[in-house]
């Protein structure tokens, strides 16, 4: 049967596409009138008044007005604008920020240390200001992505979502503001059930499931329906792959009680949440056929090692849809096993603190996916970086910035640390991430992701980021999977500095048997694969001593996200911490080490 939206569908998607057309094409004079909007709504706040003085901007030119900001606002860091986040949060109603009174705030993502870490330093709670412009905006995001979705992977009107989504516990600051993550604050809105109607899809999951407040109940209940309603599928999506990929390795446990569930129309007892169980039993009933169904097809991909799961239990899924860039990309290939040859369509590009861009190419493979930057969001600056190649030891990390420059300035082919100006009261905020510019969508830059900039393995002149250890450790795997059927579930890293000299830790959990020479050559081949400068040299003197592969019990990787997830996090958007000098997680990892390797790469 052919997959047609219908004319009420495709009249909302052709505004949608057609309004994002007209600003990109003109979106240069879109960011300066941006900017113009933010500032005149956000007028007189203390802030601003900091650096602009008693300047009345409403009555200045837009561009006029876009330089005098620019020059007389510094760059800031969250740091520079935690102290005023601080006051809103205990009850501060002066006008800080924004004029817009605050109510919500949402949990700042960590990359190096997930998502929230209560009563660590390191895990200190960061905050992020949450108003009806983030609902909006990801609202917005979410069906212009969806518009461009459908011109390549139609879709059934009145189809479904398998949506592994989460949202997290919500608690009160001592001012009485809402706090949680910016997902749970979405699932909450209005805007999310907004967006069911606007795109005439729906998710398989009642609210009851997605806001459990126990993942693994949750995921029982979201493969559950989403298996009940198998054919009606469209296509299958979470915020990050990490989510998908949990989620079907649980169901290579669960299969059979999920079976037994709708064959019997009953919920497992594993699922012990009344609102929840109340919720999925007035959606199921009895369905032997289909469960004899379920049962036989699991049986075979068994066999294959789930090899194709996701297109032979949701035969009518027209793709896979969800971030998987950045620390994501570990994720890939598993993935890709578990889809069989289905597509899998990267998700848009934003933060805690603003929505950037959105995937205008959903044909595209991940790996060679941009985002068109969508200027009515936020004013947009860009810093140049340049690499430096040579005396590395003279910066923060490999890279010298130059000045910033507005988004109608920014040239093909250079990086840049994106500069966030936003409705929300983010001021010339330093987002932290280096992009670099593709190519254009009409005038607006299309953005690849390149890296954080944060440095997360360093002891002395060494210097390596998430994407460099993402190389080194695909080259280890590489090893291990030529070598024999096992395969990386997970990993992270230390840099151990207690003992002289120190040395870098890498641990990894792997699936299936592996000969204990293979993992030293893996140990080996990741020691050789590190190519900064600082490391090869510290390594060559003997100042960075040996690496070290710690191999970690089957499960363990679970047990640390059972602990992020304990202090506070969200399924929806945890992250493995691929660096972490945590003492809860370390404590977790070296008391599940079971072999421990050193390299020889050095002699």
């Amino acid at each position: 049967m052919e997959t047609k939206n219908t004319n009420g569908s495709r009249s909302y998607d052709h505004d949608i596409i057609g309004w994002f057309e007209d600003v990109s094409e003109k979106a240069g004079q879109v960011q300066t009138e941006t900017l113009r909007r933010i500032l005149e709504l956000n007028w007189g706040v203390e802030y601003l008044k900091k650096w602009l003085g008693d300047i009345d901007v409403r009555d200045m030119d837009a561009s006029a007005l876009e330089s005098l900001y620019t020059s007389s606002v510094p760059l800031a860091s969250h740091a520079d604008l935690e102290p005023y986040i601080s006051r809103i949060a205990d009850g501060d109603t002066a006008p800080l920020l924004t004029q817009q009174p605050i109510t919500l705030l949402s949990l700042r993502c960590d990359v190096e240390n997930g998502i929230r870490i209560s009563g660590t330093t390191e895990g200190r709670q960061k905050y992020v200001p949450f108003t009806d412009h983030s609902a909006r905006t990801t609202l917005q995001i979410f069906s212009l992505a969806a518009a461009y979705r459908s011109r390549v992977y139609p879709i059934r009107e009145g189809g479904r979502i398998l949506e592994f989504i989460y949202s997290s516990k919500q608690f009160k600051t001592k001012g009485g503001l809402t706090v949680g993550t910016a997902t749970t604050h979405y699932y909450a809105s209005e805007e999310f059930k907004i967006k069911q109607e606007k795109t005439k899809c729906f998710t398989c999951s009642p609210p009851e499931v997605i806001s459990g407040g126990d993942y693994k109940q949750s995921t029982y209940c979201h493969l559950l329906l989403g298996l009940y309603f198998g054919d009606q599928v469209e296509f299958i999506t979470s915020t990050f792959a990490y989510s998908i990929v949990q989620a079907f390795r649980a169901f290579e446990d669960v299969w059979r009680e999920i079976c037994d569930d709708i064959k019997q129309g009953t919920l497992s007892e594993r699922v012990t949440l009344p609102k929840m169980r109340k919720a999925v039993l007035a959606i199921i009933s009895p369905n032997p056929s289909l469960a004899s169904r379920i049962e036989e097809s699991c049986k075979e991909l068994e066999t294959l090692n789930w090899l194709g799961l996701i297109t032979k239990l949701w035969p009518n899924a027209k793709y896979v849809y969800s971030i998987m860039t950045g620390s994501m990309q570990p994720y890939f290939k598993k993935l890709r096993h578990y889809a069989g040859g289905l597509a899998l369509v990267s998700a848009d590009y934003g933060s805690t603190e603003s929505w950037i861009g959105a995937n205008v190419d959903p044909y595209l493979p991940p790996e060679d996916v941009t985002f068109a930057v969508i200027p009515t969001f936020s004013y947009f600056e860009f810093m140049p970086l340049y690499r430096e190649n040579h005396d590395r030891s003279s910066a923060i990390d490999d890279f010298i910035e130059d000045e910033p420059v507005p988004l109608s300035k920014v040239k093909v082919g250079q990086e840049y640390e994106i500069v966030l100006t936003t409705f929300t009261g983010l001021y010339r905020c330093r987002l932290g991430d280096v992009v670099e510019v593709a190519g254009f969508h009409k005038g607006t830059p299309k953005l690849n992701f390149v890296c954080r900039r944060k440095l997360i393995l360093t002891i002395n002149i060494d210097k390596n980021t998430e994407k460099d250890l993402q190389l080194v450790v695909e080259k280890g795997s590489q090893v291990l999977t030529s070598k024999g059927r096992a395969e990386l579930v997970d990993f992270t890293s230390h840099a151990e500095v207690e003992k002289q000299p120190g040395h870098y830790i890498i641990y990894w959990e792997i699936k299936g048997e592996v000969e204990e020479g293979v993992l030293g050559e893996c140990c080996k081949e990741m020691d050789a694969s590190f190519s900064d400068h600082g490391y090869v040299v510290s390594r060559r003197t003997n100042s960075i001593g040996p690496l070290e592969l710690c191999v970690v019990k089957m499960g363990t990787f679970k047990k640390i996200l059972d602990f992020f997830i304990g202090n506070g996090s969200t399924l929806s958007q945890f992250k493995t911490p691929r660096c972490t000098s945590n003492q809860g997680i370390l404590k977790i990892l070296n008391g599940s080490t079971i072999k421990r390797f050193f390299s020889t790469a050095y002699g």
